[in-house]
């Protein structure tokens, strides 16, 4: 996976009415086309393109990520650290969360599948062009699994300070951090659900 990751929620059958070979490039294309000038906070929300240009999809700027997917890697790099001090339930429910967006599971030899459904041509599937990708119908088994997560996590602090902080200057450095990305993925998911939409990474 690249060093970066620009996360969209899509309208998928929009984008499903472009030939399978075009569709990445079209992603590609929109990903940075949406303008982020009227946000009220720039590093962090929604950011809609004009309804008459493109009203089938919106990009989300994560909390202080600047766009690296370095933040998501320490996050499920900490989330390894202190998953066994959670309670079970707790555990589950992240383990579901996160291994279908961005952490690879606690096994090496194991590892999640990140990309679904028939959006691309199975040769892209396979390539560095996609690093996550979500059809409308998969995106409520994350929004059940962060439900039955959010209010839990609190649990986390302290197993957090113990085992997983890292000196300032570090991506996810503390457990506020490590909160802010897992809310933020907690509004993506929801809002692509809310919409009948799919979630789409691209490593830009």
């Amino acid at each position: 996976m690249g060093l970066d990751i620009t996360v969209l929620i899509v309208d998928w059958a929009h984008v499903k009415e472009a030939p399978p070979d075009q569709r990445l490039e079209l992603l590609m294309d929109v990903a940075c086309s949406a303008d982020d000038s009227d946000l009220e906070d720039p590093e962090r929300g929604w950011v809609w393109p004009s309804v008459l240009a493109a009203p089938w999809f919106a990009r989300y700027e994560f909390y202080r990520t600047l766009g690296s997917f370095k933040a998501h890697f320490w996050a499920g790099q900490a989330w390894e650290k202190i998953r066994v001090f959670a309670d079970p339930d707790l555990r589950v429910s992240l383990d579901g969360f996160l291994s279908g967006l961005f952490w690879y599971g606690p096994d090496p030899a194991n590892d999640a599948v990140h990309v679904h459904g028939d959006l691309f041509p199975a040769d892209i599937d396979r390539s560095p062009g996609v690093s996550l990708a979500y059809p409308p119908e998969a995106v409520p088994t994350l929004v059940k699994s962060w439900v039955r997560a959010a209010p839990r996590l609190e649990e986390l602090r302290e197993p957090f300070a113990t085992h997983a902080a890292r000196p300032p200057g570090h991506w996810i450095k503390n457990f506020e951090e490590f909160a802010d990305l897992l809310n933020d993925w907690g509004e993506v998911v929801g809002e692509a659900d809310s919409r009948g939409w799919g979630l789409i990474g691209l490593p830009i």
